[in-house]
């Protein structure tokens, strides 16, 4: 039976990390679950990617290498992802045409819809669905504007440690891949990964995405904040935010503390409510059924409940791993808890083997 490996990399403001997968026949629809051959994690120096884009590819380069040499991949060809506010997501209807050559017109067809040349973009188009129009066969899906330069820097500093970029990919489709299985692919689900800088959300119906934002905060804010409130160091901050969370009562010693993580906090999830309301404004009679929380910035103490007290939305904490076999160098209880750092490079993966 032909198999298939394909490694997905994620590279975020807090750390690069890898996951290796191996299809079946039949690739991610075939009858068997993939398998997790390897996952790697491996920390990255403080301001080496700033939101969401690298801006010291020699510091991701030297990291990645480490990565290669710990987790031993055995391929140095990989799928990264892209995903910040210079990415611009947007559901568009077009003309039908084979998809091959739908993606060629895009730079003739998008020019006044974006904010930026498109000889400074790389451009993409997603397919959801397809209806016959006054004008004829037309076809609905999401295009992705990236600026050039916030995707070569990614690719410089992959190639810089010596590895093969074999795809692109925008980091709001593959988290849709990881997770959306079972229930949250039947329904309509608001995915929401927290990262250090970069808090994407993913509105999908039956699978297929709706609405993609990118926000420009994440868990390395609440640290900084806390930081800040104490003149104390990161990894003092880091471990007080971890023990205060959000919206549980605090002595007066941790207060300073505890509002300056409510005040981020608040704002992040003041803005991600937002874009629930924005989605149901445009889709009259569609609510959301669920958000599933991926991400570093998840595991905020009472994150969960204070999103969900917010929205008036049941919150739960996604398991891209749910869905996939463990192989003997990353049983399931190696993994346990990072759990949300695993979603991006397996949605990476999946999609270049789709």
């Amino acid at each position: 039976m032909a198999t298939t490996r394909v490694i997905g990399l994620d590279i975020g403001s807090s750390g690069v990390r890898a996951a290796e997968l191996e299809f079946g026949s039949g690739g991610p629809s075939g009858k068997n679950p993939p398998t997790l051959v390897r996952f790697g994690s491996v920390p990255l120096p403080i301001g080496a990617v700033r939101d969401g884009e690298v801006v010291q590819p020699e510091n991701v380069s030297t990291a990645l290498r480490t990565l290669w040499a710990q987790a031993k991949f055995e391929t140095k060809d990989v799928v990264i992802g892209v995903g910040n506010q210079r990415v611009i997501v947007r559901e568009l209807d077009l003309p039908w045409m084979p998809l091959a050559q739908l993606k060629e017109s895009l730079p003739f067809q998008v020019t006044e819809l974006l904010p930026m040349s498109t000889d400074d973009a790389l451009l993409d188009f997603y397919p959801t669905s397809e209806y016959d129009g006054p004008q004829g066969r037309m076809v609905h899906g999401m295009l992705v504007a990236a600026q050039r330069d916030t995707v070569n820097s990614n690719v410089i500093a992959v190639e810089g440690a010596g590895l093969r970029p074999t795809m692109v990919d925008l980091n709001a489709f593959a988290l849709l891949r990881s997770l959306a299985r079972g229930d949250l692919a039947r329904g309509t689900a608001a995915f929401v990964d927290i990262g250090a800088s970069i808090t994407t959300v993913v509105v999908a119906a039956q699978g297929q995405p709706r609405l993609v934002r990118a926000l420009p905060t994440g868990g390395q804010n609440v640290t900084n904040a806390v930081a800040t409130a104490l003149g104390a160091s990161g990894p003092e901050a880091e471990a007080v935010k971890r023990e205060i969370g959000i919206g549980y009562a605090v002595g007066e010693h941790r207060k300073d503390a505890a509002d300056a993580i409510a005040n981020v906090v608040r704002t992040l999830v003041e803005s991600v409510r937002n874009t629930f309301v924005y989605y149901q404004s445009n889709n009259p009679g569609a609510g959301i059924d669920v958000v599933v929380l991926t991400g570093g910035g998840s595991h905020l103490p009472g994150l969960g409940q204070y999103l969900s007290s917010a929205s008036r939305l049941p919150v739960t904490i996604g398991d891209p791993l749910a869905g996939l076999r463990s192989g003997k160098a990353s049983p399931r209880e190696r993994l346990a808890g990072q759990e949300s750092f695993v979603a991006l490079p397996v949605g990476l993966a999946y999609g270049v083997a789709a």
